[in-house]
């Protein structure tokens, strides 16, 4: 019996992909093109583009079309640990030294933006950041929206600030979209009497929507690995400001540091805190 004829269309575009055709990030012609291109019905295309998708060659990207995927994603290693940013970017595009590197951007490089950052005043329609922040949901609070990550690379991750009230009434430089000056928007609210600001995170795994799946190029079906840092001011110890960072679940592991409690402490001991062991 002669092949299915997606399955040389299957064949044909693979060929394709890995001759360089279309290079990784780059989105193949429409289904209907393809289909008067090989002379076939739109279904066959469909089925063919999903084999491929099977294969990880390809993925569907809303709003983009289908779009090779790089063979290999870099993962970066995610621990606990902040340090201060040189990589910051100022306004006129130079690069400073300001704010923190979490641990998500804890490399040396330069990260770029994959989309211009905003600042805009927004309703808080997440009850659970709303709960964080302590602020009635609904409530127009300053958001900087972020979609960063290495040059040459999809985007990595977006990142969604929402800045208490409180704190753009104290440092109102925090609306730069770029930063404030030879520093970054952390700065600007530790300078002003909420530093050192103390950090709290809370990871979960999730589904992407609709937005966030477009802007970091990733199929609405791939999971999506989500982390809400809430930012507790020294001033009045409550939250000045809650980020949450969304990283495609591909691109990132965490690290986590295994300690010993005492009771475990090697070599063992004969008796524990509550009392001689019952089993030998």
């Amino acid at each position: 019996m002669a092949p299915a004829p997606y399955r040389d269309i299957e064949r044909d575009l693979e060929r394709r992909i890995d001759a360089g055709e279309w290079a990784a990030g780059e989105a193949l012609p429409r289904m209907e093109d393809l289909a008067r291109d090989y002379g076939v019905s739109r279904n066959s295309i469909a089925r063919a583009v999903k084999s491929l998708a099977d294969k990880g060659k390809v993925w569907s990207v809303p709003r983009r079309g289908t779009i090779v995927r790089p063979a290999m994603r870099r993962r970066v290693l995610r621990g606990n640990l902040v340090k201060r940013n040189t990589r910051h970017v100022a306004a006129d595009g130079s690069p400073t030294v300001g704010g923190y590197s979490f641990p998500a951007a804890g490399g040396g490089e330069l990260w770029i933006h994959h989309v211009t950052p905003t600042v805009t005043e927004e309703p808080i329609t997440d009850p659970r950041l709303a709960d964080f922040l302590k602020v009635p949901v609904g409530s127009l609070i300053l958001r900087r929206r972020r979609v960063t990550g290495p040059p040459g690379e999809p985007p990595f991750q977006r990142s969604d600030t929402w800045i208490h009230p409180r704190g753009v009434v104290d440092a109102p430089d925090v609306a730069e979209p770029l930063g404030s000056g030879p520093g970054a928007w952390i700065d600007r609210l530790e300078e002003t009497g909420h530093g050192p600001i103390e950090w709290v995170e809370f990871h979960r795994a999730r589904l992407p929507d609709a937005d966030e799946a477009t802007q970091l190029e990733i199929p609405k079906g791939l999971p999506v690995q989500e982390i809400v840092r809430v930012g507790y001011s020294a001033k009045d110890e409550k939250a000045i400001e809650v980020t949450q960072v969304v990283i495609p679940s591909d691109r990132v592991e965490e690290v986590v540091h295994i300690k010993r409690d005492a009771s475990a402490a090697w070599p063992h001991r004969d008796a524990g805190p509550d009392g001689p062991p019952l089993a030998r």
